[in-house]
């Protein structure tokens, strides 16, 4: 994964948006600010007080824009997402990763205090933060979050968990897309990670449905 490359787009992609110039004045003087002296305590300020600078408008995304960021890191989206999301994935971009420790402890302390549009961020941004592995516990915990919004930007359109969740991780985000009526035909390797443990838990999830006069998840029946 080309993190820099990722980053370099991420910021032309918030200045191709309209009046966007204040937004992109801001970001650059806060992230050369934060590369000339990286403190801990600008990182959390400027992460909490994006919105309050960029807007929470939607984004428009062109073809090129997609095309340059699934090369960069495939199966990485940005479609759907405000603004204020989008800079806060790039912003925790500016962190530097030459130390894992403190880098994961720096990311973590978010994760703990975040509110919801700032969780909604740091899940997101799970495909593209360095050292990846160190995120599995943390990804898992969005799964079992119970704010819709949360579990949407972990589940759907998000590479992470294909990429590196064993499989009763992987198994549990499936059952729990379905029991919260997610579209699961945008969780990403729904069908190259389907395996029997699953199949056999969601056929007996199909026969209780049956049992009790429910109706069936739709695309339920791809997984059995």
């Amino acid at each position: 994964m080309n993190t820099l490359a990722i980053s370099q787009t991420l910021f032309y992609l918030i200045e191709q948006q309209p009046d966007s110039s204040k937004a992109v004045t801001y970001l650059r003087q806060q992230a050369d600010a934060f590369h000339s002296a990286p403190q801990v305590s600008v990182f959390y300020r400027v992460f909490t007080a994006l919105p309050r600078f960029v807007g929470k408008q939607p984004i428009e995304v062109p073809a090129d824009m997609a095309f340059a960021l699934e090369r960069a890191r495939p199966g990485f989206t940005v479609a759907g997402w405000t603004l204020d999301r989008l800079a806060r994935v790039w912003w925790l971009l500016q962190l530097p990763a030459d130390d894992e420790a403190r880098y994961v402890r720096t990311i973590t302390e978010l994760f703990k205090s975040g509110e919801l549009n700032e969780l909604v961020a740091l899940y997101s941004a799970l495909p593209v933060l360095a050292f990846p592995e160190a995120w599995r516990f943390q990804a898992t915990e969005g799964i079992r979050n119970n704010i819709a919004d949360v579990q949407s930007a972990i589940m759907l359109q998000n590479p992470y968990p294909a990429d590196y969740f064993d499989e009763p991780a992987w198994n549990q985000l499936v059952l729990k897309a379905f029991f919260t009526d997610k579209d699961v035909t945008q969780i990403i390797g729904l069908d190259d990670r389907k395996n029997a443990r699953l199949a056999q838990t969601l056929a007996d999830y199909v026969a209780e449905r049956r049992a009790a006069g429910r109706s069936l998840p739709p695309h339920i029946e791809r997984l059995l």
